[in-house]
């Protein structure tokens, strides 16, 4: 299951706001802001799930903890809308 750093770093990592992960995971916009945060509570991991799911759909890869620190990175092309970080250059900036 993903951390809040990484909810907050896949968002950047494809230009979504907290609204935008919201809407494709199918959660009230103050449940990504209370899961991000930490404030308000703990979060049902079933709604942690959806969030990770729908950074996941959209290219970003979760990097697991496992001896080091948890993060985030673009998938390889996979046919999706998104650019992978090798892509990045000033010919495709927006």
């Amino acid at each position: 299951m993903i951390e809040p750093a990484q909810s907050t770093a896949g968002r950047a990592l494809i230009g979504w706001s907290q609204s935008d992960l919201a809407e494709a995971a199918g959660v009230p916009v103050s449940l990504v802001e209370r899961f991000e945060t930490r404030a308000g509570g703990a979060v049902p991991a079933d709604l942690i799930e959806k969030l990770q799911a729908a950074l996941e759909g959209a290219g970003v890869a979760f990097i697991p903890r496992n001896g080091g620190g948890v993060g985030v990175r673009l998938r390889q092309d996979d046919g999706s809308n998104y650019l992978g970080w090798e892509d990045l250059n000033a010919s495709n900036d927006e």
